[in-house]
C-alpha cells in the first residue's frame, strides 16, 4: 500500500488543480455574466446536479466497497458499471428534463435546459468508473478524472465568454464538454468498452444496486442540504438574490476542498482496512488537522471577505459578503462531517449519516421557507448555516458511538496529529 503521504500530495495537486482552474471559471461567470445571469445558471444547474446523485445510484461507492474488498472480479463489476450506467442515463435526463421545465423558473428557454442536460451521461459514466480505481487504491487515475474535466471548462468557458461573448449559452456549452475528453479516454485507453455486453450478472447487479442504493438516499440527503436554498431562492425570490447567494456559498465550497482531500484517501483505505478500529483512531486524527486549517481559513475569510468578492467578482456582488460571512461558521462545523462520514461511507454503512442529514433537512427547509421571503440570500444563509452545524453536532455524536471511540478522545488535539502527514505514515 502506498503511503499516505503519496497519496496525500498527489490529491492535494489534485484539489489545487480543482480550485484554482474552479475559482478562475467562477470569476468569469461573475465578471462577464453578473448577479442575475449566475442566477438563472445555479438555478439552471441545480436540478442535474442533485438529480445525478440519485441517477448514480452510489455505484461509484458499492463499486469501491465490492472492489477494494475483493467481493467481485473486476471484469464483471465494469460490465455490470456500464449496464446501469445506459438505464440510468436515460431514466435521469428524462426526470431532469421535467424537473427544470416544470419546477424552476429558469427552466422556459429550451436551449439552456437542453445544454443543462448534455453533461449528465458523460459525468454519471466518470462517476461509476471513478469507484474501480478507488476500489484498487490508485489514487493517481482517479484525481485525472477529477481535474481535468474542470481545467476544460475553464479553458471553454474563457472561450467563449470572453472572444465570442456567448454569454449563458456559452457557459453551458463548456460545461457540457468539461467531462467528455475524460469520458472518451476511459472508454478507449481504459477499455471500458469491452465491458458492454447484454449478458447481466444478476447476483452483482442486485448486490451493486442494494448497497448503491443506501449511498444514493444518503448521498441525496447531504446534497438536498447543500443545494436546497438554490431551489428555494428560485422559487421565492429572484434571480438577482440566486446570483449573489450562488457565488458567496461558491467560495465557503474551497474551504471544504480541505477535508475532501483527505476523504478521498480515507474512503479508498477504509474500503480495504484490515482493522477499522485503528483505521477510525487515524480517522479522527485527520479531523483535528481538518478542523483547524479550516478554522484559519474561515478567519481569514471573515477578515478579508469584502476585498476577496471585490477583487474576484467585482462590486456588483457586493451583497454576496454578508451570505459568506453567514455561511462561514456552518462551513467550520460541516468539516466535521466532510471528515468522518467516509470512513463510515467506506465500511459500507453509509445510512448512518441519516441519522443526522434528515433532521438537518427539516430544519433547512422549515427556516428557508421563514426567512427566504423576507431576507432573501441572507435568509437562505442563515438556514444553511444552522443546517449544517445540526448536522455535524449529530453525525458526531454518532460516529463516536458506531467506532466505539470516545467524544472526548476525538475532540481531543495531540501532538502526534500531524504525524501521519508530516512523517507520511501509512493510514
Amino acid at each position: 500500500m502506498a503511503s499516505f503521504k503519496k497519496d496525500f500530495l498527489s490529491v492535494g495537486l489534485s484539489k489545487l488543480t480543482i480550485i484554482g482552474f474552479g475559482l478562475g471559471t467562477s470569476v468569469i461567470t461573475a465578471r462577464y455574466l453578473g448577479p442575475e445571469n449566475n442566477g438563472i445558471i445555479a438555478a439552471l444547474l441545480v436540478y442535474p446536479s442533485i438529480f445525478m446523485t440519485i441517477g448514480s445510484m452510489g455505484i461509484r461507492q458499492s463499486t469501491t466497497y465490492f472492489l477494494g474488498k475483493g467481493i467481485f472480479p473486476e471484469e464483471k463489476i465494469k460490465t455490470t458499471v456500464t449496464q446501469i450506467w445506459l438505464l440510468t442515463s436515460l431514466i435521469s435526463l428524462i426526470a431532469c428534463y421535467y424537473l427544470m421545465t416544470q419546477l424552476s423558473r429558469s427552466g422556459e428557454r429550451l436551449d439552456y435546459v437542453l445544454l443543462a442536460l448534455l453533461p449528465i451521461p458523460f459525468t454519471l459514466f466518470n462517476t461509476y468508473n471513478q469507484g474501480i480505481f478507488l476500489g484498487k487504491n490508485e489514487i493517481k487515475v482517479f484525481n485525472r478524472i477529477n481535474w481535468i474535466p474542470t481545467v476544460f471548462i475553464f479553458l471553454f468557458t474563457a472561450i467563449l465568454l470572453i472572444v465570442f461573448r456567448f454569454g449563458i449559452k456559452g457557459y453551458m456549452i463548456a460545461l457540457a464538454i468539461g467531462p467528455i475528453p475524460i469520458f472518451i479516454l476511459l472508454l478507449f485507453k481504459n477499455k471500458f468498452i469491452d465491458s458492454f455486453s447484454l449478458k447481466i450478472d444478476w447476483m452483482i447487479l442486485k448486490k451493486m444496486i442494494g448497497l448503491g442504493t443506501t449511498y444514493a438516499i444518503a448521498l441525496l440527503i447531504i446534497n438536498l442540504n447543500l443545494k436546497l436554498d438554490i431551489i428555494l431562492l428560485d422559487n421565492l425570490s429572484d434571480a438577482y438574490q440566486t446570483g449573489i447567494y450562488a457565488k458567496g456559498a461558491g467560495i465557503t465550497q474551497y474551504l471544504w476542498q480541505i477535508p475532501m482531500l483527505f476523504s478521498t484517501i480515507i474512503f479508498a483505505r477504509s474500503a480495504t482496512s484490515k482493522n477499522e478500529r485503528e483505521f477510525s483512531i487515524k480517522v479522527t486524527q485527520l479531523l483535528r488537522v481538518s478542523f483547524a486549517v479550516v478554522g484559519i481559513g474561515v478567519i481569514f475569510l471573515l477578515l478579508f471577505s469584502e476585498d476577496i468578492i471585490k477583487i474576484l467578482y467585482g462590486g456588483q456582488f457586493k451583497d454576496s459578503v454578508s451570505v459568506l460571512k453567514i455561511l462561514l461558521p456552518g462551513v467550520l462545523f460541516f468539516t466535521i462531517f466532510k471528515s468522518m462520514n467516509q470512513d463510515l461511507a467506506g465500511r459500507g454503512k453509509p445510512w448512518v449519516s441519516m441519522y443526522a442529514m434528515i433532521p438537518a433537512l427539516i430544519i433547512n427547509i422549515a427556516i428557508n421557507l421563514i426567512l427566504i421571503p423576507k431576507y432573501g440570500a441572507n435568509g437562505a444563509a442563515i438556514a444553511s448555516t444552522t443546517s449544517y452545524t445540526t448536522a455535524s453536532i449529530l453525525f458526531l455524536h454518532n460516529y463516536s458511538k458506531q467506532v466505539e471511540i470516545p467524544l472526548s478522545s476525538i475532540l481531543k488535539y495531540k501532538r502526534s496529529d500531524l504525524d501521519q502527514i508530516i512523517k507520511g505514515k501509512k493510514i
